[in-house]
């Protein structure tokens, strides 16, 4: 039985927009102990493909880390397989507030080491004895308080478009390069302060609320279901919003507008855009921030050298990139010399 893909993501994409179905972009994840998960994988794929499930989702011994999307008219299909799995039934699903039918071109189910590269090797620390799960309008209420302080366990490129007001947001490019800094930073508060946490869907505060725990914070609590579910509360419950700008997430969207707030600028001319591209030189595709005005004066490219690059011919193009290893410059580089105005 086939347990991959055998469409181009191209060719995946004219099904959707031929097929005229809307898609539900989801997120979700939960730790758990997965005793064979190779086999968990298969068994993923199987049953997610009839469904005509497309995303990204890991799986580990720790548990399963998934975003994807499905079409609309399967969602009762798929929420019925996932409650058939003992540890995932009633999973909290985290549904998109903005949709689009080409979120996702691939299944993808990946066995990993964890759902999360977290770096840690400690083997005294239970990731199950996690800090305090507050929905919207308590996670305004903790955030107000005085004695708070609020982290963003974001990496710099996430948090760079869009932040929790007074939020400490941490210069980092992983999850990892995070844990032991911010420990470090709030050594002194452990015993008198709230250790207030947030992230794109939850799954990176579940690991760091445990982790600082573990570490003698006393006070730890984290947004349940994160940024996502935190904007779908404040809409529902008619809430104060205290986040400005756009939410970062890990789709071809890129990400979500939360509010009318730009509060990033344009990496090659520092006018206000909070839109993150990637450099139409496939041998670079770095990820930056780029205006309308910069994306048209360079071609969809982060410096005149890859728009040179862009500009040849196909075939030139591949021959130059013959023989080199994939670019990692996708998450990492909005730090880029060639970047005038970078973070």
């Amino acid at each position: 039985m086939q347990l991959y893909n055998n469409l181009s993501a191209k060719e995946r994409a004219a099904l959707i927009e031929e097929a005229g179905q809307e898609r539900l972009t989801i997120s979700f994840y939960k730790y758990a102990q997965i005793g064979n998960p190779e086999l968990f994988r298969n068994h993923l794929f199987i049953n997610w493909n009839e469904l005509d499930v497309l995303g990204r989702i890991y799986v580990a011994h720790e548990g399963i880390n998934a975003q994807l999307s499905i079409p609309a008219e399967n969602f009762e299909l798929f929420k019925a397989h996932l409650d058939s799995i003992t540890f995932l039934e009633n999973v909290r699903l985290n549904i998109a507030m903005e949709q689009d039918n080409l979120s996702f071109l691939k299944l993808k189910v990946k066995v990993r080491k964890k759902i999360v590269a977290d770096g840690l090797v400690d083997e005294t620390f239970d990731v199950t004895n996690k800090g305090i799960h507050v929905g919207a309008e308590k996670f305004n209420e903790l955030i107000d308080d005085p004695d708070t302080i609020l982290v963003d366990m974001r990496n710099h490129y996430e948090s760079e478009i869009g932040h929790f007001k007074n939020a400490i947001t941490p210069d980092v490019d992983t999850f990892r390069d995070s844990l032991d800094i911010i420990e470090k930073d709030l050594a002194d508060h452990k015993e008198d302060k709230k250790l207030v946490m947030y992230c794109t869907g939850g799954i990176r505060c579940e690991k760091a609320s445990a982790y600082y725990k573990h570490k003698g914070f006393k006070q730890v609590y984290q947004l349940e279901g994160g940024i996502i579910d935190y904007t779908r509360q404040v809409k529902n419950k008619k809430l104060e919003n205290k986040f400005l700008g756009k939410n970062f997430v890990f789709d071809h969207r890129r990400s979500e507008r939360i509010t009318d707030d730009v509060i990033a600028n344009c990496h090659q001319c520092g006018n206000p855009c909070d839109n993150h591209v990637n450099c139409a030189n496939e041998a670079c595709h770095l990820l930056f921030i780029q205006c309308e005005e910069c994306a048209e004066k360079m071609h969809d490219c982060c410096s005149d050298s890859c728009k040179e690059v862009h500009e040849l011919p196909f075939e030139e193009q591949k021959k130059l990139r013959k023989g080199k290893g994939a670019s990692n410059k996708i998450f990492k580089k909005g730090r880029s010399e060639v970047l005038k105005f970078k973070n």
